[in-house]
């Protein structure tokens, strides 16, 4: 499905969903689809004022027996179609009030309102304690107009390459983050006046109410322009969760640019890439991506997806939402709030005869056996699972599903992963290790087998900044015997990696330390 589809099928959502409105609140619904583009203004019955505060269009000017008519939106308030009902017929003359889409909605209030061209500063990210940055990206987005504030938000978010952006309510202000490289970082602190316009045009975007008092997940998709003038999409989920001082919400980036979808782009060592290529030229079993949120799995496992999506192979997803679109793989939204469960869906693809699925994640015993099932009847199934690492995801799906002989024949890869931040080559600087930096570098990587290149204590530098495969035996249940299986194979764990990554002068000790 490509960007034009996925825009298209959004805005028939949108459509069928202000339909189901219209029915419970009363009003004739409209789809202003065949029409938006052409249809008259009418600048002399409302001012620009009134569109915006009251989210409503006028579509018709009444004359004579011609009644006026006005598209509003679900956000209109009952007050102002009574005050003009009342307007209107004390004049003699007649009025209609019809639903219209939050898309049909701004669509025509960009024909009303063209938007202008303002340039505003890039946001950037300050060190830790930098308040002057915090200060002068407050100043920016608190200059923002309303209209473009939301859409400057995402889009500064998308050149930052951010993963999340968090909207917290604080006692006097608003707390904005974004989680980049997998930290977080403070960004700015907003009025809460800006509060209510982003939280309303992220409501009104993702099908969800700010008159609630539940948590709410919702989804929603956006344009982003390129420098070139090219655009993509990104797909943003969205978490909102009510608190002490209002509703905090969470957003998290996907970006839907297949390209990017590329094994060659995951840094991978040549150990686990071989381990990896095996998979995708003789795709069978049950392949695992664990780690903590955020760690990148989603992106490891759709990265093999797209090495595997090949015309002469059926590839069917499930997934809790879609995060990324794959032109040739059938990929089937899992509702699970509606009820809807991963271990139902995947014996129903089943039957569809595919060579590989992909399901989310792994969360309950019963998916757990359907997917190990699947993958010693000829099938590759990958998935995702929460564990620390590749070893406990042993310990773990047995405590989850008990022990199965079937069960250690079907595992044909476990990667553990996390994120570290890499030092620029550029601006890294060397330096002398302390006696206890260079003790913990030696016993770390003590047990690394001898075929690994390893630095002599008397000549270490390191810098700072201005997947693995398991073999269990059938009897093997406990973590630590398992890892010790896998080493006499050849595994390094995710530390003797990271390690060995930070004598190389591409990441750091602290670095090592935050993550592991």
């Amino acid at each position: 499905m490509d960007e034009q589809q996925i825009q298209i099928k959004q805005r028939q959502d949108d459509e069928n969903a202000t339909q189901m409105r219209a029915a419970v609140l009363g009003f004739a619904y409209y789809d202003m689809r065949p029409v938006e583009d052409e249809i008259d203004l009418y600048k002399d019955i409302l001012t620009l004022d009134e569109i915006k505060t009251n989210r409503v269009i006028p579509l018709e000017k009444g004359e004579g027996r011609i009644p006026f008519r006005f598209g509003i939106t679900s956000r209109t308030s009952q007050q102002f179609v009574k005050d003009k009902t009342k307007l209107y017929n004390d004049q003699g003359q007649n009025v209609n009030f019809v639903l219209i889409s939050n898309s049909a909605y701004r669509k025509m209030l960009h024909r009303y309102d063209p938007p202008k061209v303002v340039h505003y500063d890039d946001i950037r990210i300050g060190r830790d304690g930098d308040s002057d940055t915090i200060e002068s990206v407050s100043n920016t987005l608190n200059r923002v107009s309303a209209d473009n504030l939301f859409d400057f938000l995402i889009t500064q978010a998308e050149k930052l390459n951010a993963s999340d952006i968090h909207i917290e309510n604080m006692r006097n202000k608003i707390r904005i983050r974004m989680r980049v490289d997998g930290t977080l970082h403070p960004v700015a602190e907003l009025d809460k006046d800006k509060y209510r316009i982003i939280i309303g045009e992220l409501s009104s975007r993702a099908n969800l109410s700010v008159a609630v008092t539940t948590p709410q997940s919702g989804s929603m998709s956006m344009d982003i322009k390129r420098q070139d003038g090219s655009t993509f999409m990104i797909n943003i989920r969205v978490e909102m969760v009510p608190t002490f001082y209002g509703m905090d919400a969470v957003m998290r980036l996907f970006n839907f640019d297949q390209s990017l979808l590329n094994l060659d782009l995951l840094g991978l060592d040549q150990k686990s890439r071989v381990e990896i290529e095996q998979i995708v030229s003789h795709p069978k079993g049950l392949v695992l991506l664990v780690g903590p949120t955020g760690s990148g799995k989603s992106t490891t496992l759709y990265s093999m997806l797209n090495a595997l999506n090949t015309t002469d192979k059926k590839i069917i997803t499930l997934e809790d939402p879609i995060e990324y679109s794959i032109a040739g793989v059938s990929q089937i939204p899992i509702q699970s709030s509606a009820g809807a469960s991963f271990s139902t869906g995947l014996r129903s693809i089943l039957r569809l005869d595919p060579d590989v699925v992909m399901v989310g994640e792994i969360r309950d015993q019963d998916t757990a056996k359907t997917a190990i099932q699947a993958s010693v009847t000829g099938h590759l199934v990958m998935s995702s699972f929460h564990a620390d690492s590749a070893s406990a995801a042993f310990t773990r799906l047995i405590d989850m599903i008990g022990f199965n002989p079937i069960f250690a024949s079907s595992i044909r890869l476990i990667i553990a992963q996390r994120l570290l931040r890499k030092l620029v080559p550029e601006t890294r600087q060397e330096y002398e290790p302390t006696p206890a930096e260079k003790q913990w570098v030696l016993k770390t990587l003590a047990r690394v087998p001898d075929e690994i290149k390893k630095p002599l204590i008397d000549n270490m530098k390191l810098y700072k900044s201005v997947p693995t495969e398991e073999h269990p035996t059938d009897k093997m249940v406990d973590s630590d015997q398992i890892e010790e299986l896998a080493r006499q194979a050849g595994m390094l764990t995710m530390l003797e990696k990271a390690v060995l990554m930070a004598l190389q002068g591409i990441t750091t000790l602290e670095e090592i330390n935050r993550v592991l």
